[in-house]
């Protein structure tokens, strides 16, 4: 078997795997309990890039998951991941926080620009596609893309090739884009400490 043909039937296994009826009690979506104040990257970005950052046109609810869909996320975060090598702001350009398209380097926030791009560009909503910040178990911050869909929420990462549940990661998290407005943040509750201890009752 070909490494392309390996590809499909594995995105084909585990699309299998996630479409399967959800039997716990865990949120298939974050839980969004108000505004936040976007990061200041995202802020300067969104003054360069004013037509990204507006309200959406519609908001028609999480997308619908198909097995198409379910192999372009893959394939997109796996081809940004490996086409771009991961540096800071500071060894790019010298400053502490800039978030940009990236040409052939990056740091997580420019991974996730570049994923929700191509993403618009295959027919995928920006309502679904949502920047967003967590925290690492070591304490530091990070960038996602969170993309919703009536399966949960999905997270393309730079730290790896695999696409997860929101709540299957380690991440704690924090806030994200809103829905409705590319320019505004939500804040988010993680709420799989309550729902694992529900379960465990």
């Amino acid at each position: 078997m070909t490494g392309r043909k390996l590809s499909v039937a594995i995105a084909t296994a585990l699309f299998a795997l996630i479409a399967a009826p959800n039997s716990f009690a865990m949120p298939l979506g974050m839980q969004v309990i108000g505004k936040a104040n976007p990061p200041i990257g995202h802020y300067e970005f969104c003054r360069v890039y004013a037509s990204e950052c507006g309200p959406a046109s519609h908001d028609p609810g999480p997308m619908t998951l198909t097995q198409d869909r379910w192999r372009t996320m893959l394939d997109i975060n796996y081809t940004v991941n490996t086409a771009i090598q991961p540096l800071t702001d500071h060894e790019i350009y010298g400053v502490e926080e800039r978030w940009a398209y990236p040409r052939s380097v990056g740091d997580c926030e420019d991974f996730v620009l570049l994923k929700r791009k191509m993403l618009m560009a295959k027919g995928f909503d920006p309502s679904d596609l949502l920047i967003t910040v967590v925290l690492q178990p070591n304490g530091e911050g990070h960038a996602v893309l969170t993309v919703r869909t009536d399966r949960g929420d999905f997270v393309l990462d730079n730290m790896r090739n695999t696409v997860l549940l929101w709540s299957d990661t380690e991440y704690t998290f924090l806030k994200r884009q809103a829905a409705d407005h590319a320019g505004r943040w939500v804040k988010l509750q993680d709420g799989r400490a309550t729902a694992v201890s529900s379960v465990s009752r």
